[in-house]
C-alpha cells in the first residue's frame, strides 16, 4: 500500500506548477531562486525571489535555474524542487512522494537524467518522466489513446514543441528553443537598437502582454516604457507602439511557425487528414499572445485554436497521468 502522496510537477522556464493527486493544483510560482553568494544558501524561491530579479545587492543573486525548458543549474534546481515538494506535502513528511516530471520531448538523455536525479535528490521516492506535448494533450482534453491523429503545439517560456499524437504516443515531434523568454529578449533588443534604451526582462514582459500581437493590429496601441539611456546612462521614457512590438517579434514567431511546418511535413498522410479536420491545439503561456492562433492558421493553412486554461494544460495532464499511472505507463519514459 502506498502512503506517500503523488505529485505532478511542471518545471517550466518561467513558472513551476505542482499538482497533488486527489487535490488538484496546489502551487503556481515563478521558476526563480535567490541565492546568498558567500554560503550558497537559498534565500527565496518563487514569487518572493521574482521580486528580487535585477534588484539584488552584491551578495545575493536571483536567477532562473531552468533554461530553454531544461535544467541549467542543477544544485539550485534541486533546492527549488525541495522547496516545492515541502510546500505541497507539508513540512513533516513521513513517506516520500512519487513524482512525475514533464520534460521537453526534444531534450537529450543527459537532460532527462538531470531532471530525474534532481527530483530524487530533492526527496522523491520514485520519479516518472512524461513528454511535455503528451502531458499538454492530456491536460487539454485530447483523447490521446485513439487511432486518429491530434496535433498539439505547446509554447512555454523556454521552448515551443509541436507534436502529432496517436494511439497514446508521440508519432512526430519537433522543438525549437524559442518561447516567451526569447520574445522578451526580442523586445529588449529592439529597444536597444531602435531607441538606445536598456530595459529589463520584467518590463519587456509587461510590454509583450499589454501591446504585443502576432499580427498587425487594425487599431494602433501604445505604451510608455521606462528604461536607461545607453548613451547618457540616465533614466528615459519612450513610447512604444503595437506595430513596433509586432515588428520586433517577427523573427522568433517565424521560428515557431517553421517548427510546426516541419512536423506537418513529416506526418503520415492518414494522420494529416485527421489534423486538417481537428486543427492544431495550442497550449502554454506564450500561446496566449494576442492573435498567435490567427497567425498560425494563416501561415500553416490548418485551423489553430488555444486550449482552455492553456497555462495549466501541462500540469493538469501530468497530474492526471500520475493519478492514473497504470493507464499511462506505456507513455512514460
Amino acid at each position: 500500500m502506498n502512503f506517500g502522496k503523488r505529485l505532478g510537477i511542471d518545471l517550466g522556464t518561467a513558472n513551476s506548477l505542482v499538482w497533488v493527486a486527489g487535490e488538484g493544483l496546489v502551487l503556481n510560482e515563478p521558476t526563480v531562486v535567490a541565492v546568498s553568494i558567500p554560503d550558497m544558501r537559498v534565500v527565496a524561491v518563487g514569487n518572493e525571489a521574482k521580486i528580487m530579479l535585477g534588484r539584488t545587492p552584491g551578495n545575493i543573486v536571483a536567477s532562473r535555474p531552468m533554461k530553454d525548458g531544461v535544467i541549467a543549474d542543477y544544485a539550485i534546481t534541486e533546492a527549488m524542487l525541495k522547496y516545492f515538494i515541502t510546500r505541497a506535502v507539508g513540512k513533516s513528511w513521513l513517506f516520500k512522494p512519487e513524482i512525475m516530471i514533464c520534460v521537453p520531448a526534444g531534450c537529450t538523455q543527459v537532460e532527462r537524467r538531470a531532471a530525474q536525479d534532481a527530483t530524487l535528490a530533492a526527496g522523491a521516492k520514485q520519479v516518472y518522466l512524461i513528454d511535455e506535448p503528451l502531458a499538454a494533450a492530456i491536460g487539454a482534453g485530447i483523447p490521446i489513446a485513439e487511432a486518429s491523429g491530434n496535433m498539439i503545439l505547446d509554447i512555454g517560456g523556454g521552448s515551443a514543441e509541436a507534436a502529432v499524437i496517436a494511439l497514446g504516443g508521440v508519432v512526430v515531434h519537433k522543438s525549437v528553443r524559442v518561447g516567451g523568454t526569447k520574445l522578451d529578449e526580442a523586445i529588449i533588443d529592439f529597444a536597444r537598437r531602435s531607441h538606445s534604451l536598456i530595459i529589463g526582462d520584467q518590463t519587456a514582459e509587461a510590454v509583450k502582454i499589454k501591446i504585443g500581437s502576432a499580427t498587425k493590429l487594425a487599431r494602433e496601441e501604445s505604451m510608455n516604457v521606462k528604461g536607461r539611456d545607453s548613451v547618457t546612462g540616465l533614466p528615459r521614457t519612450i513610447v512604444f507602439t503595437s506595430t513596433d512590438i509586432f515588428t520586433a517579434l517577427q523573427k522568433p514567431l517565424s521560428q515557431i511557425v517553421g517548427c510546426v511546418k516541419s512536423v506537418l511535413e513529416e506526418t503520415p498522410p492518414e494522420l494529416s487528414s485527421d489534423i486538417i479536420d481537428k486543427g492544431i491545439v495550442m497550449s502554454g503561456g506564450t500561446s496566449t499572445l494576442r492573435n498567435l492562433d490567427a497567425l498560425m492558421t494563416k501561415e500553416v493553412g490548418v485551423p489553430a485554436y488555444v486550449a482552455e486554461d492553456p497555462l495549466f494544460c501541462v500540469v493538469k495532464g501530468t497530474g492526471r497521468a500520475i493519478e492514473n499511472i497504470d493507464s499511462y505507463r506505456k507513455a512514460l519514459k
